[in-house]
Formats: C-alpha cells, sequence, structure tokens
C-alpha cells in the first residue's frame, strides 16, 4: 500500500514540486480558467511568463541543471499553470524536438529530488504514476518485470537489462537510486506526448507566441541526417544495421546510450566522416548541448595523433542492446526491417569488419588501439 500524504500543505508541497502527477489540477481550486482564458487572459500572465521560462530553461539546459527560481516565489496554482501552458506551448510547437528536451529536462530535474526524498514520498510518487513501487529486503524497493520492462527498456545501458536483475516472484529488487532513475523515465515517456490541440488552439498560440517559438527553434537543432562529408571512403549506404540504427534513433529524436553515443562517435570517426558530420549526427538527441558534443567528440576522435577511439566489437554492442542483425520491426524500410545474414558469419566480429566486407574503406587502426572497454570516463554526448 503507497504512502499517503495527509496533510493538506504537504500534499500541495507535492503536487506543485510534481505538476505531472494525476491530481495536480486540483491546486487550482476555486479557479477555472479555459483554455482560450489561459492563452489571453492577463489575470494569467505570469503563468505564461513562467511556462516560458521552463521551457527556455529545458532549451538551454537539457540537464535539467537549470532552475527557474521564480517558480519556488509562485503560489501552488500558478506553478501548475506555468507546467500546463509550457506543455500546450510545446504541443504547438512545429517540431517535436523542443518537447523531447523539456521532457528530458524536466524529469531530470524529478531524477534530481527523488534521490534525497524519503522512501515513503518516493514509494507514493511511484504509485501516482502507475508503477508503484514496494519496500523490499534492506534499502531495496521493488517493482513488478511487466513495469520494469516498460520503463528500462528505453535506457538502453546494459546494467540495465532484465537478465542482471535479481529476480523473484514476479518483482525485481533494485536500489532506491535506480528506481528513482526509473520513475525518470516513466515522466519522460509522459510528457514526450504531445497534448491534443485542435487547429484553432494551435493556430492561437502559433500567433500569439510567434516570437519565442522562433527563438526557441534557434535554441533547440532540429533533427537532421548526418550531411555527407569526408573523404570518398566515408559510405554510409555500407554502414552495418546497428549503426544504421543508431542513426535513426538520434534523426528520430529518441534517446541513445552511453555505448551507443561512443559506439556511433568512433565508427563514424574509422569511416571517414569529418568532425562536423559526427557533431551533426547527434543533433536530433533530445538533450544535446552543442558544447559538450564537440568536446566529446574530439576526445573520442583525436586519440593517439587522430586515430580516434576503436569502436566496440559486436559482442560489446549485443552486450548493450545494441546489436540489431535480427532486424528493427521500427524501421521505416523493409532492409532494415529484415534479418541480416552478413551479420551471422562466424567470421564477422566487429562493426568495421563489416564495413570493409561491403567495399569501405577504415582509417588506420593504431597498435595500441582501446576497446570500449577502456573508453573515456565520460564516452560520448550526453545521456
Amino acid at each position: 500500500m503507497a504512502v499517503r500524504r495527509s496533510a493538506p500543505v504537504a500534499e500541495a508541497e507535492l503536487l506543485a514540486e510534481y505538476p505531472f502527477l494525476p491530481g495536480a489540477e486540483s491546486l487550482l481550486a476555486g479557479l477555472t480558467p479555459s483554455l482560450r482564458d489561459l492563452l489571453t487572459d492577463p489575470t494569467y500572465e505570469r503563468a505564461r511568463l513562467l511556462g516560458r521560462a521552463r521551457v527556455r530553461a529545458a532549451a538551454d539546459d537539457p540537464t535539467g541543471g537549470t532552475v527557474v527560481e521564480e517558480l519556488a516565489r509562485a503560489v501552488p496554482a500558478e506553478r501548475f499553470l506555468s507546467f500546463y501552458y509550457a506543455r500546450l506551448l510545446l504541443s504547438a510547437a512545429p517540431s517535436p524536438a523542443a518537447l523531447r528536451r523539456w521532457a528530458v529536462a524536466e524529469a531530470k530535474q524529478s531524477y534530481g529530488r527523488w534521490r534525497t526524498e524519503p522512501l515513503p514520498t518516493l514509494i507514493d510518487i511511484s504509485d501516482r504514476l502507475h508503477y508503484p513501487l514496494t519496500e523490499a529486503e534492506g534499502a531495496s524497493v521493488a517493482l513488478t518485470v511487466p513495469d520494469y520492462l516498460r520503463l528500462a527498456t528505453a535506457i538502453r545501458e546494459a546494467d540495465f537489462r532484465l537478465a542482471r536483475q535479481d529476480v523473484a516472484d514476479g518483482k525485481v529488487s533494485i536500489a532506491r537510486d535506480r528506481a528513482a532513475r526509473l520513475l525518470q523515465e516513466a515522466v519522460r515517456l509522459a510528457l514526450t506526448a504531445p497534448v491534443p490541440l485542435t487547429d484553432d488552439v494551435v493556430g492561437l498560440l502559433r500567433e500569439r507566441e510567434a516570437e519565442f517559438l522562433a527563438d526557441l527553434a534557434q535554441r533547440v537543432p532540429l533533427p537532421t541526417r548526418p550531411a555527407p562529408g569526408g573523404p570518398a571512403s566515408y559510405r554510409p549506404e555500407l554502414f552495418p544495421p546497428c549503426i544504421r540504427k543508431m542513426v535513426r534513433m538520434l534523426q528520430a529524436g529518441e534517446n541513445l546510450s552511453h555505448a551507443g553515443r561512443f559506439a556511433l562517435a568512433a565508427f563514424l570517426h574509422r569511416t571517414g566522416a569529418t568532425f562536423e558530420t559526427i557533431v551533426d549526427a547527434y543533433r536530433g538527441a533530445p538533450d544535446f548541448d552543442e558544447s559538450i558534443t564537440r568536446y566529446q567528440v574530439e576526445h573520442i576522435t583525436q586519440r593517439g595523433g587522430g586515430e580516434g577511439y576503436t569502436p566496440p566489437e559486436c559482442d560489446t554492442l549485443r552486450t548493450h542492446g545494441l546489436c540489431f542483425r535480427d532486424g528493427d520491426p521500427t524501421a521505416p524500410n523493409a532492409l532494415d526491417r529484415s534479418r541480416d545474414d552478413r551479420c551471422f558469419e562466424p567470421t564477422l566480429r566487429h562493426p568495421l569488419t563489416y564495413y570493409r566486407r561491403r567495399g569501405g574503406k577504415v582509417r588506420a587502426v593504431p597498435e595500441e588501439s582501446v576497446s570500449a572497454a577502456h573508453a573515456p570516463s565520460r564516452p560520448g554526448p550526453p545521456p
């Protein structure tokens, strides 16, 4: 049974802090603004101002590290309305990239707070998010296997794979920090979905917020296809299915794990992509930060006088859930949806070998090449 906060003040504080929780609209008390009121009435100008500030903070810092200080001084109703207005604004934006980035930032901010919240509060929040945690032995909590899979699958980090967890009686026992990380994913998934809006509301929002949306488009890069770059040896059409999948994920604005981001940068560099082409490949990531990405790509590609790190081999990619030799059912074309028999050849153990066998040329590998197990402590663009 989840532990509920009984004091009304504590309940209001909880919902104001986490306005994505079901029932947060109760913070409005006697206020019943219509959608048009929220968009146009001067009474709600401060809520709109705070909503824009939330969006701008996420656009500039997708790690969730930028706090809108004015929110702490706002009354609970304003905090909820600012959150809701931010969702409306992003749902009306021409590109979903800004919505994905905001969802990541809001979820990461919550994760930072959940790591220090009392365990009963964390359990309460999990119950409200419909992924209920229960107390387990020691400092652990438990989550049902189906709920664990729904949340952990998208994370793609090897340590989150079900085979590595303590499973018993249909439940997965996890440390509270990992539980907080899974709940972060629950929030991200929920906020990534846009609010359904009529054409009239979308038109009104775009008209009234044209200047803000134009500025937002400059702050948040659109998902792009990697531009052609590098010598003639760089041939993306020869990439193995794992690399093609990583590229598609970033183009679609999906999250790619640390291991995947390192593997992609190292592979692109080895196949002759220019520095700018590699950086551009990450622009669709929901947490893309250009300065951090450039730093990480430089670190990966400039090792050994420009030789760069060696991308991980196939077994390592499989360990991290990044092998797609059996096909990717979500791919838009039949080629990527089907099994690739080349990947099942007994002597094919590395994605660069696949590339070579299809006629691609690879940069020379230094004598002291480094495997993914010896990757840098910050192995790629941010998570």
